[in-house]
């Protein structure tokens, strides 16, 4: 590739640390599927001579197979894929192989192949997001009327619904695919045509190979074209947040699990044992699923530093994008079907979440906000009344609701009967039927509406995925 101008070959390290082979082999199928584009786009624009173009597309074709069946054999020597592809291509079909490249350069090749396969990535991605969301309104049908302990600062605070609970996920991980969808919209313009960075003295059509791949345009800058990776910071950055959601899911389910708790049980599909303790069950598939956060986490961090000091154009610091991406993207593809698996596989236990829910005063703001309603406290007061009442449970060791009536007017005396009817947790997530509250109702009206936004959309439309 450097005969002309170069008379000795790399230093060993030096062909070492400058191979990408090892890892950017995964772009195969968007460089065969760009380099068929170009070659389209040449013989329409009299660059290349139809018997050429055939020639090559054939060949592709043969590379292709050979990379999908194990047969092809990669080489450092080469460097990276573009440059394996094209010398497996020479042995296939001859000189014409080397007329591919009219017009185009690695720069702008490599970045139309990590356009493309990022593209294809969310596009994996956004159905298996969304058959997690379908299996959380799944569940949360299920337990709609399931009452459990919400917590702040992790100590009960009020009553809640199972259901109520699964459905924040929901509203989640819909924002999560909202912006994998907003990065798609933004990374979807084609940088071929930008040559390595000044453009193309050839009278090529960079609209017909836009069109080709699903892109909405070309690019309109040849030296942003190849000289930024935002598309895949951005990428990186949706998979962070995706996997801080995913990861505190998974916490709770480890929490949740444990013997203190016994909220849920999961199968021994999504659990493991112990070399010494027989008795133990594990919830490994959350704890790795937390556990990946770092790593993706770790890959935002890593493109961005990469990315920071370089002036325009290509640099080959950005060799070091793929790594990161790839890990990410393989990162929170296993979180999310690990999290999707343990969602249906979970059991959970409604006596256990009522027993803790009932615990710890949980219906103490029902009595506060009862006071407001039935005797027109001020809520402050109110706050201060039910305070002292929990104090004097607390000092006898009962619930507020087995204070006899004598004892609740003593500290105020407008105080009736019907208090009690407030100071149960059904009574309490019942009562909260404002928009996005607990209640049972609610949580019913919620879950068809949830499915109805997030999972009773058309399947994303064909176009602009570059198949």
């Amino acid at each position: 590739m450097w005969g002309g101008r170069y008379k000795l070959g790399p230093a060993e390290i030096m062909e070492k640390i400058n191979a990408s082979i090892g890892f950017d082999r995964r772009l195969y199928a968007q460089d065969i599927t760009g380099s068929i584009a170009h070659c389209d786009m040449l013989v329409a624009q009299g660059i290349l001579t139809a018997k050429d173009g055939s020639a090559i597309k054939r060949g592709l074709a043969q590379v292709r197979e050979e990379i999908e069946s194990g047969r092809f054999k990669f080489s450092t020597k080469l460097e990276d894929i573009h440059m394996n592809v094209e010398a497996r291509l020479a042995d296939l079909i001859g000189p014409a192989a080397g007329r591919l490249h009219t017009a185009r350069s690695r720069n702008d090749q490599v970045a139309l192949d990590v356009r493309l396969w990022v593209r294809d990535a969310i596009d994996r991605l956004e159905p298996m997001l969304a058959d997690l969301q379908a299996a959380l309104i799944e569940r949360a049908e299920e337990y709609a009327a399931t009452i459990m302990p919400g917590f702040t600062h992790l100590q009960t605070a009020q009553p809640i619904t199972f259901g109520h609970h699964l459905l924040a996920y929901v509203e989640m991980f819909g924002r999560d695919r909202g912006r994998l969808t907003d990065c798609r919209a933004r990374l979807n313009e084609s940088p071929l045509g930008a040559a390595a960075l000044a453009g193309s003295p050839h009278p090529i059509d960079p609209r017909k190979t836009a069109k080709a791949l699903g892109f909405d345009r070309p690019m309109a800058n040849s030296l942003d074209a190849v000289s930024d990776r935002d598309y895949v910071v951005e990428f990186i950055a949706a998979a962070s947040l995706t996997a801080v959601h995913l990861s505190r899911l998974a916490e709770e389910i480890v929490i949740w699990c444990s013997a203190p708790f016994r909220f849920i049980a999961l199968s021994d599909a999504f659990t493991t044992g112990s070399s010494i303790m027989p008795q133990k069950r594990n919830p490994d598939a959350a704890e790795l699923t937390r556990a990946k956060t770092g790593r993706i986490l770790g890959s935002f961090v890593a493109i961005c530093t990469i990315l920071k000091g370089l002036p325009l154009t290509y640099q080959k610091d950005m060799q070091e994008d793929k790594e990161p991406l790839f890990d990410a993207a393989d990162s929170l593809e296993l979180g999310v079907a690990a999290m999707a698996g343990m969602i249906r596989d979970l059991k959970a236990n409604p006596q256990r979440m009522r027993a803790v829910a009932s615990a710890d005063y949980s219906v103490a703001t029902d009595l506060a906000d009862w006071l407001v309603r039935k005797v027109g406290l001020p809520f402050r007061q109110a706050h201060h009344v039910t305070g002292t009442l929990v104090g004097i449970a607390a000092d006898k060791g009962v619930d507020l609701d087995k204070l006899s009536l004598t004892e609740m007017q003593a500290v105020e005396p407008s105080i009736d009967r019907s208090v009690y009817s407030v100071l149960t947790v059904e009574a309490s997530v019942a009562a909260r039927k404002s928009l996005g509250g607990t209640s049972p109702a609610n949580v019913a009206r919620a879950t068809k509406e949830a499915r109805s936004r997030f999972i009773g959309k058309a399947p994303r439309s064909a176009k602009g995925r570059g198949r």
